[in-house]
C-alpha cells in the first residue's frame, strides 16, 4: 500500500515539473513586459506628482507619460561594474582564480543594488532624493528638464529617508537610519551643510514634518524599541505622534493610543492635523503563539511546499498553478513591507478591499484622518497607505495600487494606477512657515 502511494506521489510530482517545463518554455518565447508599463494617468489632473516604488523613483506630469528617474550617479556605478568584470572575465578558469590556500577567487562581483528611499520637489522640474546601498548614501537633485543631476551630500553608512523640504528656509527634514535598526530625526541644508540630529535614544522616529506657521517646531512619529539580550529587536511599542521644539528641544505627545499606531503627520493650510491611524498590533502572548503553531505546522508545512512550487510557476510563466479568480499579482510583489508591516500582497488583494475598483495593499482599517484644533476627527478615507497635502489643500493619496485625489466639494477620483506605490508627493506638497 505504501509502495503505491509513493508511486503515486513520484507521477504526480513528475507531472507538475513536466507543467512548470512548458510553461517555462512557453514564457520564454513570450515578449517580456516591465513592471510599469500597466499604468494609466487620468490626462486632465493638474497635479504633478512622484511616487516610490521598490526603490526605484516614478514621476509624472499632467503633459507626459509615467517615466522611471533614471540616476547618472547610478548608470556611472553599473557602468563601472561591467568594466570591472570585463577586466578580470579573461582571468576566469585560469591559474589565476587559484588562491594560494587552493580556493578559487571571485573576480564577478554582484551588481550594487542602489535603491531609492525619498524625493521631494523643489518645484515642477527640480527634484531632490536619496539614494543608498549596503555601503554608501548620497542626497541628489536632478532637473527632469535637462537631465542634469547634482551630488549634494555623499557619505559612508548615510541612511536617509521621508525627506521633507522647507522652501522658505531651504531646511530639509528626514529620517536617520542606524544599523541597530533604530532612527532618528535629522535636519540638514539643502545644499548638504549642517548636517544635525535632532532627537536620540533607542526609537523608530521618522516621517518629520513642518508646521505651517510655526518655524520652530515640527511633528513626526515615534515608536519604542524593546530589545532581547543579544541586542536585537524584540518588540516594537505602538505609534505616537511628538512635536518638537527646535529652540527648547523640548518634546511634547500630541496623539497617542497605546490601541493604535498613528502615522505620518501633516498640516493642511486650514491647520488641521492629519495622519493614518490604523490598529495597534502588539507582542501575541509566547504560550498561545507555540501551541498555535505547534496545531498548524503540518498544514503550514503543505502550504509552504504548494506555494514553492507556485513560486516558481508564477516566475517562469506568470500563471499560478490554481485556476481561482483574484487580483493578479507578480512574484516579486508577493510578499512586501510596507509601513513596518510585512505585507502579503496576493492575500491583502483579496481581502483588503478595493478602492473604487483598485485592488488594496493594506487594510480598510487603515484610514486617513483629519482631526481640527478642537479635536474633533473626520475619516476621509480608507485602505490608505500613503498620502500628501497640495499647497491648496487637496489631498492625494494610494492604496498602494492606486493614487486617489481628494478635493474640497468634490467627490474623491481616481487618477493613477500602478503595480505598487508605496510613498507619493506632489508638486507644492510642503508647506512653508
Amino acid at each position: 500500500m505504501h509502495l503505491i502511494l509513493i508511486l503515486v506521489g513520484i507521477a504526480g510530482v513528475g507531472f507538475l515539473i513536466l507543467q512548470l517545463s512548458k510553461q517555462y518554455t512557453a514564457s520564454r518565447s513570450a515578449p517580456n513586459l516591465q513592471a510599469h508599463e500597466s499604468n494609466s494617468w487620468n490626462a486632465d489632473s493638474r497635479l504633478s506628482l512622484a511616487y516610490l516604488a521598490n526603490g526605484k523613483l516614478y514621476y509624472q506630469d499632467p503633459t507626459t507619460g509615467i517615466e522611471q528617474l533614471q540616476s547618472p550617479y547610478v548608470q556611472e556605478m553599473h557602468d563601472k561594474l561591467e568594466r570591472h568584470q570585463e577586466r578580470h572575465a579573461w582571468k576566469e578558469n585560469t591559474s589565476f582564480s587559484v588562491s594560494a590556500n587552493g580556493g578559487l577567487r571571485q573576480f564577478q562581483k554582484d551588481e550594487a543594488q542602489i535603491l531609492a528611499t525619498s524625493m521631494q520637489f523643489f518645484d515642477r522640474d527640480n527634484v531632490l532624493y536619496f539614494l543608498r546601498d549596503e555601503l554608501m548614501g548620497g542626497l541628489f537633485s536632478m532637473n527632469l528638464k535637462t537631465g542634469e543631476e547634482k551630488r549634494i551630500l555623499h557619505k559612508q553608512n548615510l541612511a536617509l529617508c521621508d525627506l521633507n523640504l522647507d522652501d522658505s528656509s531651504s531646511r530639509i527634514l528626514c529620517a536617520s537610519k542606524s544599523k541597530d535598526g533604530s532612527s532618528n530625526i535629522a535636519m540638514i541644508n539643502t545644499d548638504g551643510s549642517q548636517f544635525q540630529s535632532l532627537t536620540g535614544g533607542d526609537t523608530l522616529d521618522c516621517a518629520p514634518t513642518w508646521i505651517p506657521g510655526a518655524d520652530t517646531k515640527i511633528l513626526y512619529q515615534s515608536a519604542g524599541l524593546a530589545r532581547a539580550a543579544n541586542g536585537y529587536i524584540a518588540a516594537i511599542s505602538n505609534t505616537s505622534i511628538q512635536m518638537l521644539d527646535l529652540t527648547s528641544s523640548r518634546v511634547t505627545s500630541v496623539l497617542e493610543d497605546t490601541q493604535f499606531d498613528y502615522l505620518h503627520p501633516r498640516v493642511c493650510p486650514q491647520g488641521n492635523l492629519h495622519f493614518i491611524r490604523r490598529p495597534y498590533e502588539g507582542q501575541k502572548n509566547d504560550t498561545v503563539s507555540f501551541l498555535l503553531d505547534t496545531l498548524l505546522f503540518p498544514f503550514r508545512l503543505l502550504r509552504a511546499v504548494f506555494h514553492y512550487l507556485n513560486f516558481f510557476s508564477m516566475m517562469y510563466s506568470r500563471k499560478p498553478l490554481t485556476s481561482a479568480t483574484g487580483p493578479a499579482v507578480q512574484a516579486d510583489l508577493k510578499e512586501i513591507i510596507l509601513k513596518g508591516k510585512r505585507i502579503d500582497a496576493e492575500k491583502a488583494m483579496r481581502n483588503a478591499g478595493a478602492v473604487q475598483g483598485v485592488p488594496s495593499l493594506v487594510p480598510t482599517s487603515w484610514q486617513l484622518i483629519s482631526r481640527d484644533r478642537q479635536g474633533n476627527e473626520q475619516v476621509l478615507a480608507t485602505n490608505v497607505l500613503a498620502y500628501d497635502i497640495h499647497a491648496d489643500g487637496s489631498i492625494i493619496y494610494t492604496n498602494g495600487r492606486g493614487a486617489f485625489l481628494i478635493e474640497q466639494g468634490r467627490a474623491t477620483r481616481l487618477i493613477m494606477k500602478a503595480d505598487l506605490i508605496e510613498e507619493l508627493v506632489t508638486v507644492g506638497a510642503k508647506l512653508s512657515a
